[in-house]
């Protein structure tokens, strides 16, 4: 587990199957990934300048791709890369695109969670072991992992589904991202909170304000949430081709790892 205050890790600290990230833009937002090893990562991109869809020039600046698009390619990961969007190969430094590299952590605590005051660096959710980690990315490679979308199914969606295996089910929420949550409970706490009405210092404000901001990034956490379920790598087509049913018409489904990335279901209510 890395540290409160930085998440930032060495290159030799890293092992194939972490889930890793540099910050983008001035820190405004980061670019997640899974190490394979041979200093190699695998990741969920769109062409630079359309990640977010917002058909501005927004777009320009929030780019979530990790690769150059200027200048030759790059000698150690150029040849393997055919595509400049989905689910990609690139080398270590490509990823890191001249930033720093941080690792994210898995199965914290609550009040370790709670202390991160930025999303998008860690989860209360265990992650599976290195092997099936492998394999999930692998698979996905091969295979895509659907439209790249900023509010549901962006980087840290992707890193986060090769680590555990968890995918949202209800349609109207966002997906698993720390940093959408995070951006989401700020704005809830500022703009949804009547507890905002109860006080008019601005240092009551401050602590009604930070504690919604807490409970809103807790109850978004992946490893919290009631609306997730595990889906096997194998079968990850499949469940987005159906509409999911209502959350409470469903029950969150728990799975024992067969080895080799997919599961045997347990149910539980």
């Amino acid at each position: 587990m890395v540290g409160v205050l930085s998440n930032q890790v060495d290159r030799m600290d890293i092992a194939a199957g972490d889930h890793i990230y540099s910050w983008r833009t001035t820190y405004l937002y980061a670019h997640h990934g899974i190490y394979i090893g041979d200093a190699m990562v695998i990741h969920f991109t769109k062409a630079a300048g359309h990640e977010i869809g917002t058909g501005t020039l927004l777009d320009r600046f929030l780019f979530s791709s990790s690769l150059a698009t200027e200048g030759p390619p790059c000698q150690k990961c150029g040849h393997l890369i055919n595509k400049q969007q989905g689910v990609i190969t690139s080398c270590l430094d490509c990823f890191l695109y001249g930033g720093n590299l941080y690792m994210f952590d898995y199965a914290v605590s609550a009040a370790f969670f709670l202390a991160k005051a930025r999303g998008g660096t860690c989860t209360l959710a265990a992650s599976d072991p290195a092997d099936v980690v492998i394999h999930r990315v692998q698979h996905l490679l091969n295979n895509g992992f659907g439209m790249y979308s900023l509010f549901k199914n962006n980087c840290e969606d992707f890193a986060i589904y090769r680590k555990t295996g968890l995918l949202v089910e209800t349609s109207f929420s966002v997906g698993r991202s720390g940093q959408l949550a995070s951006l989401t409970a700020a704005f809830s706490a500022v703009a949804s909170s009547p507890l905002r009405f109860l006080t008019t210092s601005a240092g009551g404000l401050a602590i009604v304000t930070s504690g919604m901001y807490s409970v809103g990034r807790y109850v978004s956490d992946i490893g919290v949430r009631r609306d997730v379920i595990k889906v096997p790598v194998e079968r990850l087509v499949e469940h987005w081709s159906r509409d999911p049913a209502p959350a409470s018409q469903q029950r969150r489904q728990e799975c024992h790892g067969d080895g080799h990335g997919g599961c045997v279901p347990v149910s539980r209510s």
